[in-house]
């Protein structure tokens, strides 16, 4: 029957090496589990080897090449009794809408094409994000998990003339429509059931493998570039001050995912998993006033306009109350001071 799922069990985790699922391995092994992550290549699966080679067989790795293949992951959910698919393409580079789209949605539907299979599966945990979630309005809305982003698949129907946020947020907001849509086209015939969770950026202290902050994938990298470099990226003043979101702790977002296996209430839930919002002014004050710096080799990080950030009132809420209420007390939230010391101490011992 479709439900818990304890420690000891075994979870496929998709896409292992990227930066949310880094953390949700880590997070599994650290609670109990064993894990079997996807990787592309044998070669993106090395560094995952290395730093949890203490957990012995209890940590695998099986090579996915592409994921949108019909039965791509037949082999990798076998003996699993939990999914937690988190392999979807985050960047604003894509030309035609479908590159992203494309992807997403052939991916997700792959994966829970597979699980039918398995009737050892109990659960599945799809990442998908606050960009389902969001629309741009001209007043202040306080959004919840009832909300979809419809706004961002008519703007993609302009095809390579839409923004490049909008073309991310359709891919977002129509993999988890087609996860949902298959999960109750399969009500009939399959073992498990499905957890949503929708978490706005993700920032906070990296394991996965990347070489230089170059490298960083995009909410990470924005940080880096918004709260480390003196030019802040080269974002304007207003922009720093004016333009923000909500945020969440990367090991936040990674318990959140266990969490998500070992509570029966979020069975058929769609979870916002927000601490709230944000400007980059925010973090930038923040860094400025830890004490001692954890990042003493970079002594010109940037000011912007310190304490602009006071005045910045968000157009766009969350209301994570629902999370809080299903995930239980475990769920506690990184502060802002807290996200913004263990990143930059993260970036230090890099040599960043």
């Amino acid at each position: 029957m479709p439900g818990i799922v304890p420690p000891g069990s075994k979870v496929l985790v998709s896409g292992a090496n990227g930066y949310i699922a880094a953390r949700v391995v880590r997070t599994l092994l650290e609670k109990g589990y064993a894990v079997r992550g996807t990787v592309r290549s044998e070669e993106k699966g090395t560094h995952l080897k290395k730093i949890f080679a203490g957990y012995g067989e209890k940590f695998e790795t099986v090579v996915v090449e592409d994921i949108t293949k019909e039965g791509a992951f037949d082999e990798a959910v076998k003996g699993v009794h939990a999914i937690e698919h988190t392999a979807s393409p985050f960047h604003f580079k894509a030309d035609d809408p479908q590159e992203l789209i494309e992807p997403a949605v052939n991916g997700t539907r792959s994966i829970l094409k597979s699980a039918l299979n398995e009737s050892s599966i109990r659960r599945i945990v799809v990442t998908s994000s606050s960009a389902a979630i969001l629309s741009i309005l001209p007043e202040r809305k306080v959004f919840t998990e009832l909300d979809w982003n419809e706004q961002s698949i008519e703007e993609v129907k302009q095809g390579k003339n839409a923004s490049q946020v909008s073309k991310y947020r359709a891919s977002k907001t129509l993999a988890e429509k087609a996860a949902w849509d298959f999960y109750e086209a399969s009500n009939t015939n399959r073992s498990w059931d499905l957890v949503v969770l929708n978490p706005p950026f993700v920032f906070g202290p990296i394991i996965h493998d990347v070489s230089s902050p170059a490298a960083l994938g995009t909410s990470a990298g924005d940080w880096y570039n918004s709260v480390v470099r003196p030019d802040m990226g080269g974002k304007t003043i207003e922009a720093i001050t004016t333009i923000g979101g909500g945020w969440v702790d990367v090991r936040d977002i990674a318990l959140a995912h266990v969490l998500a296996l070992q509570k029966q209430e979020a069975g058929g839930e769609r979870l916002l998993i927000s601490k709230g919002e944000f400007v980059y002014q925010d973090f930038i004050d923040t860094a400025n006033a830890l004490s001692p710096s954890p990042i003493p080799s970079h002594t010109d990080l940037p000011k912007g306009r310190p304490g602009a950030g006071k005045d910045f009132v968000a157009k766009i809420v969350y209301d994570a109350s629902k999370a809080s209420k299903i995930l239980g007390p475990e769920l506690v939230y990184h502060t802002m001071e807290e996200t913004t010391r263990d990143t930059l101490a993260d970036f230090e011992k890099r040599g960043w």
